[in-house]
């Protein structure tokens, strides 16, 4: 492999690239395994991209999304009252117990103290909206006693993207 080839690999392109492949490949496995019932949550709407992946896979499911601000595109926005604007980990917090089939968690910046602090309150938060089965999918890992690890597809490499589903008991 040439510097210049090495380079490319390794450029913030190549690594959103990898990222969002990834997320599309564990959103598009676990679409199959969730629970039948519960809504989705996306935490961080962005521009709606993931939100309108979601619902193409899973027709006539609930999705509530949250973010700070609406980034959307008009036609990934979601409907009246499945839309959360504020501070995520506040405005999330008053769902927690909603029997979730599936959280999406996409909040990650990066910035090694910036994810420090989200992941102080992102994992209880996460495991609080899941129901029992559930599954979440999350660009930071997410340490939770009730938040069981899994493999992702083949397609991901360990660590690029996290895929965890709730315990039943507890």
């Amino acid at each position: 492999m040439t510097d210049r080839t090495l380079q490319a690999a390794n450029s913030r392109l190549e690594s959103f690239i990898r990222r969002l492949t990834a997320q599309r490949d564990i959103l598009d496995t676990v679409c199959g395994a969730i629970p039948p019932s519960g809504p989705i949550i996306e935490l961080g709407l962005g521009n709606g991209r993931t939100f309108d992946h979601l619902r193409a896979r899973l027709p006539g499911r609930r999705i509530i999304a949250f973010d700070r601000t609406l980034a959307a595109h008009r036609s990934s926005v979601p409907g009246e009252g499945d839309l959360v604007l504020g501070e995520i980990g506040k405005t999330a917090a008053g769902f927690v117990g909603i029997g979730a089939a599936l959280v999406h968690a996409d909040i990650g910046t990066g910035y090694e103290d910036k994810d420090a602090a989200t992941l102080q309150w992102l994992p209880e938060l996460v495991a609080g909206l899941l129901a029992p089965g559930g599954f979440a999918v999350s660009g930071l890992p997410l340490e939770h006693p009730r938040l069981v690890a899994m493999p992702p597809p083949a397609s991901v490499r360990p660590g690029r993207y996290f895929l965890y589903r709730l315990e039943a008991g507890g």
